[in-house]
């Protein structure tokens, strides 16, 4: 993959909280309670922040438990940089470090929002469906009956 120029940098590591948060709604993501982002943040497995002329612009974050199970979370960009490749580096960075880090025998997974998917099959991931799995999800604070 081509590397990034100037003025992106790629930096290892998470945003501060506020800024967790901006990249998440500008990109069109749901705010996160800031609380729970400072609880979150420090259990990053791994992590990396795009920077533009040094502000932060998009991130990505790896969790999991470190050796069985992970999941890739977080990955936006912000508008007024989407469609230039930035998304291709982010994901780039966290499957090198998966590839390089985790247990060969590690479920990683991720949930895909609309054509997001185009991206996450380039660096190998696959519906689930197609494997007699079907993803799901709670969200707390919902009543789960409804």
């Amino acid at each position: 993959m081509k590397s990034l120029s100037e003025p992106y940098e790629l930096r290892e590591g998470v945003p501060s909280v506020d800024d967790f948060r901006r990249l998440r709604t500008e990109a069109g993501l749901s705010d996160k309670d800031p609380e729970a982002v400072a609880v979150a943040l420090p259990h990053t497995w791994y992590g990396v922040v795009l920077h533009h002329e040094g502000r932060p612009i998009g991130m990505g974050r790896i969790i999991g438990d470190g050796g069985t199970a992970f999941q890739v979370v977080d990955i936006c960009v912000h508008p007024a940089h989407q469609g230039l490749g930035l998304g291709k580096h982010i994901m780039a960075a966290l499957t090198e470090e998966l590839e390089r880090r985790a247990p060969a025998t590690a479920y990683v997974s991720l949930i895909a929002d609309g054509p997001a998917r185009f991206l996450y099959e380039k660096f190998g991931f696959a519906d689930t469906a197609t494997h007699d799995s079907v993803g799901m999800y709670r969200l707390m604070g919902a009543d789960p009956r409804t």
